[in-house]
């Protein structure tokens, strides 16, 4: 059947139900079909490029030949609808929810306190409900594996991993059976202590796992494969055809009348390039059901391997392989599957085929390399025959290119077995351990012959050095013929490092990092197959009998998780049993964030007539707008309106400090990714299309700036900048033992909150009246901003916030701006109007963390006690003044953090630069400034030659202190956090221990760091310490609450639910909460600052203590009546059933003329002591263990609390040793999605991570004793830093490198191998600086 007929019906199984999808366009993900189609919105878009996971579904299909039925976990924003014609496809939907019965994966993530925000939650699910259809005793690896693709930026993960852990039950599967000593399971160990000790959650109450209650395969599909004749199917779309034949002859046919038609199998090539570079094909040609791309040939010289096959089954395939061949000649094996175990996630590994990684070429390919220099081959078919291509160097002609002709198909690659005497390994290097494109590959080969080392053949390739997969042919030249040892190795370096190098501009920058990886990955390589030697030469002579010393050996970096503690104080035994108060209650939307029923604001179902609104960006950086031309976008199908800046009918602009920041831009852009115009179609497709017809030219401007030095150079700055001093530095400085002055360079950070900035706005039809429903963390701002915007009064603009997927400080200024603009779309078009940023440009828009420059001088006494320090913080504050100044406050008000410097003067600029504007994000500046003041205290330690603890203690403030701002507090608790950390991390034995181990390993070095924090909850704006709440109670005794946080993911409705529910003495069951929204709660206050919980809570409280009281009377006249029946009879007493609550919060201020004031209600405080693994050879570390002790008085729900911290310090982690932030020299934002900016994974998780919430404390400044917990243990991520710095500085010793040296943040492996100064960094020319443009900005 030709393309050019009738399209075929498509026919897929979602969820056990049969649809047919007659029209199926082939540029339609499963993931928009799924929403929008079926209105199935459980399944998340997250990223739309398979990054994150959230959009995780099972897909199963028949296999006709083994009559077996496959089950694989996918990403559905990859998913060709096409693609999936004949499949069974299971969505969150499908395996369970409330109105049914929930699934026991579902039920362990929940009540495992796993899900916080809940957007990820239902690709955890997911993912972790296809591994127990594979594997119902699923081992740790297994779950690791499992998660690994799927991000969360709530939870930290411990606890999904936790309720994922309870699958593993058995002890026949648990890890003690595998041969481990400690059990994965010990944390629940059953001595009488821990049984008196309180547990976030109960094992026993969960639903067992029954394989026999999951959805059977549709027959009607087992019937469909079966069936003797396969059809050809062609799908026809607007603008692509998409065409699946049966037989390699058609398809061989196929590709010689379309030679540049791709081949699209997985989709996770083809799909990233058409939704992210506007890539067009006309045709697309499908070979899934071509079988002759599937077989598996065994040959006595290895094996073919069909190049349809998924890599997941390639790695099954070798795996079983491997045990069944003698184990010389399963060396390429073993290297393929090293390779694949860390390529990409779980998910992409099911679905990308073998054939389309080989031929995507891409120069960091993973398995190139190893397929080059194992000599591997492939068979290629076209109209001319087939014939044998091998993989070598002149197979790869350029940057994705390959010597093949565009009309040759590769059928099969053949991997061959290896030779006695053959060996070969793998290495990678990528950004973060897993589900990450790698920095450098290389597959590497050698051959001895028996009883000789003299290398007789080798080959040596490499990814990540050049455009294309390179073969080291001189430095192989230099090794043939010689013996494998020092001598030869050393002269192979020098060959080596002029045979590969990089230009300064290279794609991808890192250029020295990549350099020495080149190195590294060749010692290792050296020192594995010394080791190999020796094995294979038990009973020969003279082949290598001397031992290698331990000292220099390499094992792997540690993998094993431990049990780990969460610790928290029992309820007093008074407590009554229905008071929640202090226990640890489940999240209130858990269940339904686990089923998929909760719903988010993109989740709200589709009016009639609604349109999607697509925003247009700016391309320069500083440049005038000489035309904006939208004609070509309104001939676009679909496209209804443009909206630009004269279209807006009231304030143009949004005002903050004095300065003013457009809407819309419509003479000057000030950075790249500034808002111009807004396109409105039917469609997301089609808005999308409408953007890129939008054109606009540029006037460039001179003086462009990006950095904080260009910026100080020009004075550029936002006003006011602050200064604050306390004695006279200048003077103390005079009188010190010794001087030193340092710095440390912080790049941004970027939200990355799951759910991207939403919001739909309907017209209400009458009298100018509009609900926003958004998401955002103060509903009172955007109605603000929307009525100024459309100039109607505040009362006619209604803004609901249901939750929040995620918001961290995001979700503020510029989310009040971008309803704004959909408002100005909804009211000229006078119909509904949705936006939803795409994930890249949500970062490339809305900004993120400050970087920041932070500069000291330190004067101090030989004994450690500082006397005077002098600090300068700069900013980079973006193209827009936001909330910039107020950070650059909050980080002169924590420049103290817990030590008590008699002589402290800080100043803090915000840097006015052409990048997107930065905001608010969690912790407000502070982790920024607590990092600079501890990178000092490490700085004196270094000079003074002492452990870094030692200076902390000698100089913390202690008895009746005052802050530099002469605020009076007592530290006590601080001190007590600090002790308590100590004690519980062991922290005496184990810097002895990291001490012992570094003398007895050379390129392995373990470091530990303890770091404090104090940290001032509230907001220093004093009309922002305010809050109401709403209270209804109806005839039936159930209640309304509405009060004016809004809940993303730290718990706030439940613990208004446990609040309402200890003041009006009924169980949790009877409140309910739907919404947060203006019309209920006016003027309220931004859910920020760690005091949500503080000002809602009290409010609350208020508000039902006055109805408790109303209903006195009816309680004396019937004590023992049920609460029904006081209420139903109030009713009929006429007593009102409703109440208004208001907390008027403390009157915080602070006066910076004088230098003084109260600007915090109160401190939290914490300790935390981390110890790290650090391969000195790659920079790639473990964190090994992580001990968390916290001061929050009286927990009001510990689950919730620890849920926070634990997020919060993976968050942290994240930020001081993974994100980077990198920018073009043009300024462009390069890392605009989850592939190219990376956020911690479950592999990034301390192996063993204890959290212990401080007993017997309280705090009499917030409600029922507790304390703000959002915010402070951010910084305590800074420990794993400390702690690599730590391990880096053991590594430079070795070199006899002493004394401070400069580690900036993050600490990423980059930067933490080129400190450790090793022989081999050492061996890399240093470019010069400014002698050539580099890649990226040093922002």
């Amino acid at each position: 059947m030709s393309p050019g007929t009738e399209g075929s019906a498509l026919c897929v199984f979602i969820n056990g139900e049969k649809v047919t999808e007659s029209h199926a366009d082939p540029e339609t993900m499963l993931l928009s079909f799924l929403r929008e189609k079926l209105r199935l919105t459980g399944t998340k878009y997250g990223c739309g490029g398979g990054g994150c996971g959230a959009c995780t579904v099972m897909v199963s299909r028949y296999q006709p030949a083994t009559k077996t039925i496959t089950h694989y976990a996918a990403n559905a924003c990859l998913l060709p609808l096409c693609q999936l014609h004949g499949a069974a496809v299971t969505t969150v939907e499908g395996i369970g929810s409330t109105k049914t019965r929930i699934h026991p994966v579902q039920e362990r993530i929940a009540k495992a306190h796993g899900s916080q925000c809940g957007f990820c939650t239902p690709g955890m699910v997911m993912s972790m409900y296809t591994l127990l259809r594979n594997k119902p005793l699923p081992t740790m690896e297994d779950i690791n594996q499992a998660l690994a693709g799927n991000l969360c930026r709530c939870t930290g993960y411990r606890p999904i991993v936790d309720g994922c852990k309870t699958f593993c039950q058995t002890e026949t599967n648990c890890c003690r059976a595998n041969g481990g000593g400690n059990c994965c399971l010990d944390g629940e160990d059953d001595t009488e202590e821990a049984k008196d000790k309180p547990q976030l959650f109960d094992k026993k109450e969960f639903l067992p796992l029954d394989p026999t209650q999951e959805l059977i395969f549709p027959p009607e599909l087992i019937l469909m494969a079966e069936g003797k004749s396969l059809q050809t199917l062609t799908f026809k779309g607007e603008r692509m055809t998409w065409v699946s034949p049966t037989t390699l002859e058609e398809l061989v046919q196929l590709k010689a009348s379309n030679p540049k038609a791709p081949l699209v199998m997985g989709n996770t090539n083809i799909g990233p390039d058409i939704k992210f570079k506007g890539v067009l094909h006309p045709l697309i040609i499908s070979p899934t059901r071509v079988k002759e791309l599937f077989e598996i040939t065994q040959t006595p010289h290895g094996v073919w391997v069909g190049a349809g096959c998924s890599l997941s089954e390639v790695q099954s395939l070798l795996e079983e392989l491997v045990p069944q061949s003698p184990e010389e000649k399963t060396e390429l094996f073993k290297a393929l599957i090293h390779q694949l175990r860390n390529l990409g996630s779980q998910q992409i590994r099911n679905v990308a085929s073998l054939g389309g990684n080989i031929m995507s070429a891409y120069p960091n390919s993973d398995l190139n390399p190893v397929l080059a220099a194992g000599s591997c081959k492939l068979s290629v078919i076209s109209n001319g025959g087939r014939r044998e291509v091998p993989l070598n160097q002149d197979f790869f002609v350029s940057f994705g290119k390959t010597i093949l002709k565009p009309e040759e198909i590769v059928v099969s690659a053949f991997i061959p077995f290896s030779r006695k005497g053959e060996i070969v390994r793998a290495f990678r290097h990528a950004s973060r351990k897993q589900s990450s494109f790698a920095t450098v590959t290389t597959g590497m080969r050698v051959f001895f012959l028996e009883g000789s080392k003299l290398v007789q053949d080798v080959s040596l390739y490499y990814g990540g050095m050049g455009p294309t997969t390179v073969s080291a042919t001189k430095t192989c030249a230099a090794l043939i013929g010689r013996p494998w040892d020092d001598e030869t190795l050393s002269q192979a370096y020098n060959v080596l490092l002029d045979e590969l190098t990089l230009p300064p501009s290279a794609p991808g920058g890192k250029v020295e990092f990549r350099q020495s990886l080149t190195l590294s990955f060749l010692f290792k390589f050296y020192l594995e197959v010394l080791q190999k030697l020796r094995e294979m030469s038990v009973g020969l002579q003279n082949v290598i009998t001397d031992e290698l010393p331990e000292k220099l050996r390499i094992q792997p970096l540690p993998t094993e998780s431990q049990p780990s503690l969460q610790e928290f104080q029992h309820v007093s035994k008074d407590q009554s049993n229905q008071d929640p108060v202090g226990r640890p209650i489940m999240h209130r939307s858990a269940i339904s964030q686990a089923t998929g029923e909760a719903v988010y604001c993109d989740d709200m179902p589709r009016t009639d007539g609604e349109l999607f609104l697509a925003l247009v960006t700016s391309s320069r950086a500083h440049a005038k707008i000489t035309e904006l031309d939208v004609s070509e976008a309104l001939q676009i199908p679909g496209v209804v309106d443009v909206i630009t800046a004269k279209d807006i009918p009231g304030k143009k602009v949004r005002t903050m400090f004095g300065y003013s920041e457009e809407l819309l831009a419509d003479v000057e852009v000030s950075c790249i990714g500034q808002m111009l115009c807004a396109v409105v179609a039917d469609t997301r497709a089609h808005a999308k299309r409408g953007v890129s017809a939008v054109r606009i030219s540029y006037e460039d401007l001179p003086g462009a700036i990006f950095t904080v030095e260009e910026a100080i150079e020009k004075s550029s700055y936002f006003e006011p900048r602050r200064m604050i001093e306390r004695g006279n530095v200048t003077e103390a400085l005079k009188s010190v033992d010794r001087v030193y002055e340092g710095g440390i360079r912080l790049g941004g950070q970027e939200h990355f909150y799951m759910e991207t900035q939403s919001m739909l706005v309907l017209p209400v039809g009458e009298e100018k009246e509009f609900n926003v429903y958004v998401s955002t963390q103060s509903p009172s701002f955007v109605q603000d901003a929307v009525a100024e915007t459309l100039n109607v009064p505040s009362n006619r603009v209604t803004c609901h916030v249901k939750r929040i997927g995620g918001a961290f400080g995001g979700k503020v200024t510029k989310t009040a701006i971008l309803a704004s603009i959909t408002a100005v779309a909804a009211w000229k078009n006078n119909c509904a109007v949705r936006c939803v940023l795409e994930r890249g440009d949500d970062m490339l828009i809305t900004g993120g963390r400050h970087p920041v420059l932070g500069k000291y001088k330190v004067g101090f006494m030989n004994d450690g006690r500082i006397v005077a320090a002098d600090f300068q913080y700069y900013a980079n504050a973006g193209n827009t003044v936001d909330e910039s100044p107020l950070v650059g406050e909050k980080i002169l008000l924590h420049m103290d953090n817990t030590y008590n410097i008699p002589n402290l003067r800080g100043h803090a600029a915000a840097c006015r630069t052409n990048l997107p504007s930065n905001t608010a994000f969690r912790g407000f500046g502070v982790p920024q400034s607590l990092m600079v003041v501890e990178n000092m205290i490490n700085d004196v330690a270094m000079v003074l030659g002492r452990p870094a603890d030692q200076i902390r203690e000698v100089n913390m403030y202690k008895g009746p202190s005052v802050t530099h701002y002469k605020f009076e507090f007592s530290p006590e608790n601080l001190l007590r956090c600090w002790e308590e950390c100590k004690l519980r991390s062991d922290y005496s034995a184990r810097c002895k221990a990291v001490n012992q181990f570094n003398q007895q390993n050379h390129w392995k070095k373990r470091g530990i760091s303890i770091i404090p924090i104090k940290y001032g909850i509230a907001f220093a704006e004093s009309f922002l310490n305010q809050a109401a709440a709403l209270v209804h109670i109806y005839k039936d005794g159930s209640v309304l609450v509405t009060h004016g946080g809004a809940e993303m993911g730290q718990g706030i409705h439940t613990k208004m639910q446990q609040v309402a529910s200890r003041e009006l003495h009924i169980p949790p069951s009877k409140v309910y909460i739907s919404e947060t929204s203006t019309n209920t709660v006016p003027n309220t206050c931004p859910s920020a600052a760690s005091f949500g919980t503080d000002a809602n809570g009290m409010a609350v409280k208020n508000a039902c203590q006055t109805l408790y009281q109303r209903l006195e009377p009816i309680r004396q006249k019937n004590p023992k009546g049920s609460w029904e029946s006081w209420v139903n009879a109030a009713f009929f007493e006429k007593i009102s059933l409703s109440a208004t609550g208001f907390y008027r919060g403390p009157d915080l201020y602070m006066d910076w003329d004088k230098m003084e004031g109260q600007p915090y209600a109160y401190f939290t405080y914490g300790a935390c002591c981390s110890e790290v693994e650090l391969d000195c050879l790659t920079g790639d570390y473990r964190t090994l263990r992580t001990d968390i002790v916290v001061d929050i008085g009286r927990s009001v729900n510990p689950s919730v609390d620890i849920g926070q911290i634990e997020g919060a310090f993976v968050q942290g982690l994240g930020f001081f040793t993974l994100e980077e932030l990198k920018f073009s020299p043009s300024g462009l934002l390069y890392t605009r999605g989850p592939s190219q900016y990376k956020v911690p994974a479950v592999c990034d998780v301390p192996l063993q991570f204890n959290v212990y919430l401080l007993p017997d404390t309280h705090n009499p400044h917030a409600i029922y004793s507790s304390k703000g917990i959002g915010e402070p243990t951010f910084f305590l991520g800074s420990s794993v830093f400390f702690a690599i710095k730590d391990a880096a500085a053991a590594a430079r010793s070795d070199s006899g490198l002493i004394g401070p040296f400069s580690l900036d943040s993050p600490a990423t492996p980059e930067r933490a191998c080129l400190a450790c100064a090793s022989s081999f960094t050492k061996k890399i020319p240093a470019s010069k600086p400014g002698s050539l443009k580099l890649w990226a900005l040093n922002i």
